[in-house]
């Protein structure tokens, strides 16, 4: 099979092995694979795929159709149309996944739709519901709107009722967030705005000192992204006024349960919104695996809304 591939942190496509499905496991032919962040990062250096994950071929969510079935692995048959999150091994002709991991596929998403979906909506729903329990008519924060996991947040925060303000650095991009349910301002201006109930960190640690102030009394800070920097000085005696919280999610290294758990939580409160049509997946642009070196050039250059998404 072709994959894209890390070398000297390039992006080439090269030949693999066909990949072998073990007990409980799947080999899914990918139609669509979605780059994110951490893909970035990879390329890098910094970080590494988890053990049991290929560690030269980058990415961490496909969608696609099942062509094998491993030893006592029953939940979908040949021919079925999945998607999922993967430790590594996404952006390749064949991904080998664990079936606990897939969810299928709604008709309401074609392939790139449903490649750029679980990564983004799945890292959003855990942070705000399962750890930040955001609720109907509380104040939500979304710093990056523009991203994957920002323009999941900011749908998924208006699906509960929730009244959602983003960040958005790039003022041609702002008007695309804004019809996805939310208000938008510029970065240096959310302060006023607040305060917030949960605010969705997807910036890093430059923005926790002004996060800390726009955040309401009781209010919950989830910090997902570390792009713009991971160390900065924090106000305790603020935190404890405030009675606040401040955690951090990592979906990547997780072991295989909790990872289920998560799929199986979006499967039930989020593939209905999307076959509703409540919820859709923005694409910013797709390419053909062949030319992933673009794709992850045009990621990088930032100011786009939505995913990235490479079509092998």
């Amino acid at each position: 099979m072709k994959a894209a591939t890390i070398r000297d942190g390039q992006i080439l496509v090269e030949e693999h092995p066909d990949p072998v499905p073990g007990t409980g496991e799947l080999l899914v032919r990918v139609r669509a694979a979605g780059l994110n962040g951490a893909d970035m990062m990879q390329k890098r250096g910094y970080y590494p795929a988890p053990p049991g994950a290929p560690q030269d071929i980058p990415g961490l969510e496909l969608a696609g159709e099942v062509v094998a079935r491993g030893p006592a692995a029953t939940r979908f048959a040949e021919g079925d149309r999945v998607m999922s999150i993967v430790g590594g091994g996404g952006q390749a002709e064949l991904a080998v996944v664990h079936e606990r991991l897939l969810m299928p596929v709604p008709d309401t998403l074609d392939w790139p739709a449903a490649g750029g979906f679980p990564e983004v909506f799945t890292t959003a729903h855990d942070a705000l519901f399962t750890q930040a329990q955001l609720g109907s008519g509380e104040r939500l924060l979304v710093h990056g709107g523009a991203g994957g996991v920002g323009t999941a947040g900011i749908q998924l925060g208006r699906a509960v009722g929730a009244r959602v303000t983003a960040t958005v650095r790039n003022p041609a991009s702002r008007d695309a967030v804004a019809e996805l349910g939310a208000t938008v301002v510029a970065p240096e201006s959310f302060a006023e705005q607040g305060p917030f109930d949960v605010i969705l960190e997807l910036v890093g640690a430059p923005n926790l000192g002004p996060d800390l102030d726009a955040l309401a009394m009781m209010g919950r800070i989830a910090v997902i992204g570390i792009g713009a920097g991971a160390k900065g000085e924090l106000n305790l005696g603020k935190l404890v006024g405030k009675r606040g919280r401040i955690h951090g999610s990592m979906l990547r290294a997780r072991p295989l349960e909790e990872k289920a758990l998560t799929a199986r939580l979006v499967e039930r409160h989020v593939l209905p919104l999307v076959a509703s049509g409540a919820v859709r997946v923005p694409i910013a642009k797709t390419f053909p695996l062949a030319d992933a070196a673009a794709a992850y050039e045009y990621f990088a250059a930032g100011g786009k809304v939505g995913k990235v998404v490479l079509l092998p």
